[in-house]
């Protein structure tokens, strides 16, 4: 889109928020760089010039906006959408694989050489994974500063940078603030939004649904905003986690949902909960180091980087469709933290209820899960790693044979790494797999390309939710009648499906209470 100056041009005049993320906008008589949205007077059209990426802004030597924060900006839709190398390479990039592993580690989990990688990223976004990633240094980075009170030293390695002096230059460059400075003006912005006079609030509060907090207070605790494009529904989000949560592992508590995290560093707890602007995110990690990770698999497991205009808009010219979606717009679908959990839950609840499904992973959960201690809840394991349930007796497990059997082969072709399935998967490829292992049918593999995978074009005719709510509206019940009347939703079929089962009064549907 960035190379559409006009279209651009028009988005910045009416600082529309909806084009946050999909570029920036560089101003050449200030050197400073803006998301579309933000709220100063917008420059002369011949002074303006646009990228496709925050990193592409700075490796250009732009600066970024204090007032608007466009290095806090959703992340473009487009990633999420997409299943080819560029986009798996910067969901990569967004986990801090470039920062654990470097260039090589990210080109050998894509299947190509550094050169291919870095020539097709910068075709792309203008900046290659080394500025990608030091992009995301500095947003870490001064989330840190201005959210906690860390030392200088123990920010700078926990952002990801290798040295001090690293840290200091990226920060001045693209801040134009040393870190001390950056986190004295966070002070004075936090003040500000409490209502002290003189202040200015934008500065940690983000009044567009900005990644800015108020420090926080516990120790080891960080709080922040995950924003999102409007409109967002959170109603089916919350209702699905919430209704389908593995005690132990999740829970829903004082109006937030609450779950552990394994992260390569240590171990984290998360809290979330709607705002009407923004996701409020409460994180509790043993390492610093996972933070990168931790935000990007909340952001990932919240749809939070969607479009739900382009969405809406496309399910919309159905017109047995329109109807649920002006009724509650921007429904998203609720996704994961981790896909080779989620795998071995969708197995674990073939062809039964809910509450049975729960009961089957609680019982995994405290044989192989990892204790953790939760002083704030009821949380107690992580979920068991593919490795843990590798070594799990089979006639231990409650379940048909013929499911034990399902459930053993996918564990051991995730524990020796023949499936691999995560943000760099590729969507076809994975569905071959999966559908090569016994047990596995159209609605599993769907189910799972659904919501661990992200595909947004995922589509499960043969489920009966689906199938009664189709029936219900005047659409085709079979499942063959219903996948050629979808075409039309494509690629937003995961979409549909969400607006499809929320016609069902059950509580996948229902923000708790």
């Amino acid at each position: 889109m960035y190379t559409d100056t006009e279209r651009c041009v028009r988005a910045v005049r009416s600082k529309d928020a909806r084009f946050d993320g999909w570029f920036f906008t560089a101003v050449l008589t200030t050197g400073i760089y803006c998301r579309p949205s933000c709220p100063v007077v917008p420059p002369k059209a011949e002074n303006m010039t646009f990228y496709p990426s925050a990193a592409a802004c700075q490796q250009a030597g732009f600066r970024a906006c204090k007032r608007c924060r466009p290095d806090t900006s959703p992340g473009s839709p487009e990633w999420n959408a997409r299943a080819d190398a560029v986009a798996r390479a910067v969901r990569l990039i967004q986990d801090g694989v470039v920062d654990r592993e470097g260039v090589p580690g990210l080109a050998g989990r894509l299947g190509y050489s550094a050169r291919q990688i870095e020539r097709q990223l910068l075709a792309e976004l203008g900046a290659g994974p080394l500025a990608l990633a030091r992009a995301q240094r500095a947003q870490t980075a001064r989330l840190l500063i201005e959210t906690t009170g860390l030392p200088m030293a123990d920010i700078a390695f926990a952002a990801g940078f290798s040295s001090i002096r690293a840290f200091n230059d990226t920060v001045r460059e693209v801040f134009a603030l040393s870190p001390s400075e950056l986190r004295a003006r966070g002070a004075r912005g936090t003040r500000g939004a409490r209502g002290t006079p003189g202040t200015d609030p934008a500065g940690t509060s983000g009044a567009r649904g900005t990644n800015g907090t108020a420090p926080t207070a516990t120790p080891g605790v960080i709080s922040l905003r995950l924003p999102f494009r409007a409109p967002l529904n959170p109603d089916n989000l919350f209702g699905h986690l919430a209704a389908t949560a593995v005690p132990g592992v999740e829970e829903w508590r004082d109006g937030a949902y609450r779950r552990t995290l394994s992260l390569p560093y240590g171990h984290g707890i998360v809290a979330l909960s709607p705002r009407p602007d923004h996701i409020a995110c409460r994180l509790s990690l043993t390492d610093p180091r996972d933070l990168t990770l931790a935000i990007s698999s909340c952001r990932r497991m919240f749809d939070l980087d969607a479009d739900p205009v382009a969405v809406d808009e496309q399910l919309r010219a159905d017109p047995l469709l329109t109807p649920l979606v002006d009724k509650a717009p921007g429904r998203r679908v609720p996704r994961t933290v981790d896909a080779a959990e989620f795998a071995v839950r969708a197995v674990l609840g073939q062809q039964v209820s809910t509450a049975a499904a729960r009961t089957h992973a609680a019982r995994l959960v405290t044989a192989h899960g990892v204790p953790v201690d939760d002083p704030e809840g009821g949380l107690t394991h992580l979920f068991p790693s593919p490795e843990a349930l590798a070594a799990l007796d089979p006639e231990a497990l409650a379940l048909p044979r013929t499911r034990r059997t399902t459930l053993t082969t996918l564990v051991a072709a995730l524990a020796d790494g023949s499936l691999r399935l995560g943000p760099d998967s590729d969507w076809d490829r994975a569905r071959e797999q999966l559908i090569a292992l016994p047990g596995f049918g159209p609605w599993t593999v769907e189910v799972i390309a659904m919501r661990a995978l992200g595909d947004p074009d995922a589509f499960l005719p043969t489920d009966l939710g689906m199938r009664r709510a189709a029936a219900g509206l005047g659409l085709p019940s079979t499942p063959a009648a219903l996948t050629a009347r979808a075409a039309a939703w494509r690629p937003w079929r995961a979409y549909a499906v969400q607006y499809l089962w929320a016609t069902e009064d059950h509580a996948i549907n229902h923000l708790p209470a």
